[in-house]
């Protein structure tokens, strides 16, 4: 008999163990379609059930796309691109064909010029050592340049079957139910998606024509992404829906900007300066002495959101970088972004042990 699977997650459909992935009662087995009771509970009441996959099953199904001919999406994501970098992407994929979509257009300034952020794109996939054979900016949310990627993947894929990558939250499902909204009579038995990292379990096939299939593939965990260290109502909190809207902040030297109870940035040396901030508008962000940090910081409840984990502030990680003549972005992976220019300032960052930190070309 063939395997049934969720059309929400791509997990293989089982009755026997309610605990393991792809489980639905067997009253329910009689479908041609169906959605596993993990999907039917994100969707319809939107609780989360853990998953029994590790790290090294997602690569694993990256390994196997390398093992097919084939052309591969890989979708980044712009409001968080160090943080939907795959490592090694280039050798797990065996050096197949790639086309770079960067996704969450909308998220982005639109006074910004999609061929700026094309540039930039290129540049740090450049350093990156990708080179794609096409570049583009997609919103799945407000369906953005969807004939343009269909024309792209048709023009690049010649005959063979699709496969998208990303890490998690980068928005593959969101993307690729908007295409089958728009290039389908499918409207209703949409992949499941979600803000909550690893919602994808297993390769989702969608046929393009008799020969060949678009794939969604789950998304690779990315464990220097915040997301993955805070519940779902801080998310909420911290995931950007529309357009950020920057926030400027005259800093002096030994100040410091709280971003919530998530990050802090300290200007340790430097002159007066303009620090503009992008990030979720519900987070806020609060300034303070240097020197009263600390005890801001280890006041009960006084910042939020935080990570519960971490009960004072030394038990984050410090980050310290000596900013270049060029204007820089200072970025905290997956809760936003810095854009300073101040020569030879020196500022360090607090963040917790497990999330990335960076100076990068700025982007806006």
């Amino acid at each position: 008999m063939e395997e049934l699977r969720c059309y929400g997650c791509g997990a293989i459909i089982q009755s026997e163990d309610e605990k393991k992935i792809g489980f639905v009662p067997k009253n329910a087995l009689d479908r041609s379609q169906v959605l596993c009771k993990r999907c039917f509970r994100l969707k319809n009441y939107h609780q989360l059930q853990a998953t029994n996959l590790s790290d090294d099953d997602f690569l694993e199904i990256l390994n196997k796309i390398g093992e097919k001919d084939c052309l591969v999406v890989y979708l980044v994501d712009l409001f968080d691109f160090n943080g939907s970098l795959i490592q090694g992407l280039v050798r797990h994929i065996n050096y197949n064909d790639v086309i770079v979509i960067g996704n969450k257009r909308d998220i982005l300034p639109r006074s910004i010029k999609d061929t700026k952020i094309i540039h930039w794109l290129r540049r740090q996939l450049k350093l990156e050592g990708i080179k794609p054979l096409d570049v583009l900016l997609t919103s799945g949310k407000k369906n953005y340049h969807l004939d343009e990627l269909m024309q792209m993947i048709d023009q690049y894929r010649k005959g063979r079957d699709v496969y998208v990558v990303g890490v998690t939250n980068v928005g593959k499902s969101s993307l690729i139910n908007s295409l089958l909204k728009a290039y389908s009579d499918v409207q209703d038995n949409l992949i499941t998606t979600s803000e909550f990292p690893g919602t994808t379990l297993d390769l989702i096939e969608i046929p393009l024509d008799e020969n060949s299939s678009i794939y969604d593939s789950p998304g690779i965990v990315n464990r220097h992404q915040i997301a993955h260290l805070v519940d779902e109502n801080t998310l909420k909190d911290i995931l950007p829906q529309s357009e950020l809207r920057p926030v400027n902040y005259q800093l002096n030297c030994k100040q410091t900007l709280y971003f919530g109870g998530l990050a802090r940035l300290d200007f340790l040396n430097g002159s007066k300066t303009s620090m503009t901030c992008y990030f979720h508008r519900r987070l806020q962000i609060h300034r303070t002495k240097l020197e009263n940090a600390d005890a801001l910081y280890n006041r009960h409840k006084t910042l939020k959101p935080e990570v519960e984990e971490l009960k004072d502030i030394q038990s984050f990680k410090t980050y310290q970088f000596r900013l270049p003549e060029n204007k820089v972005d200072v970025v905290i992976s997956g809760l936003g972004f810095v854009t300073i220019h101040c020569p030879n300032a020196l500022i360090e960052v607090k963040a917790p042990e497990q999330v990335g930190v960076f100076i990068r070309e700025v982007l806006i």
